[in-house]
């Protein structure tokens, strides 16, 4: 299984971006999906999740900003990122929790960068 994210780039401050993570293998549909992310000196934090039922959650600090989606026939989960703060620049990686069919096997994608400029 591989998680291919991309979608990360330089904005401006109240800019937006919007990041996918392609999964390889069919097991997307049954797995949980979220996107954490890691600030320079900081530890990786949860930014959003949504399970294979499509329940949503974030932090508290981007509600109302960010939007994660999936598309299960594309294998893809999409974090749509809008009035895009400094403080949000972050390496953002996407994961994926297996079901316990699979083990409940995690899976981490490569990272991709967000700088925001104010």
């Amino acid at each position: 299984v591989q998680l291919q994210a991309s979608g990360g780039g330089l904005v401006q401050a109240g800019g937006s971006l919007r990041l996918s993570c392609a999964v390889t293998r069919a097991i997307f549909s049954m797995s949980v999906m979220n996107w954490y992310r890691q600030a320079p000196g900081k530890q990786r934090e949860l930014v959003a999740g949504v399970t294979t039922t499509g329940t949503t959650n974030y932090a508290d600090s981007v509600k109302g900003r960010f939007t994660i989606s999936r598309d299960n026939a594309k294998n893809t989960v999409y974090l749509q990122m809008n009035s895009l703060k400094p403080e949000d620049t972050a390496v953002y990686y996407c994961y994926a929790r297996a079901p316990p069919t699979w083990g409940s096997t995690s899976y981490w994608g490569q990272g991709t960068l967000v700088t925001v400029s104010s």
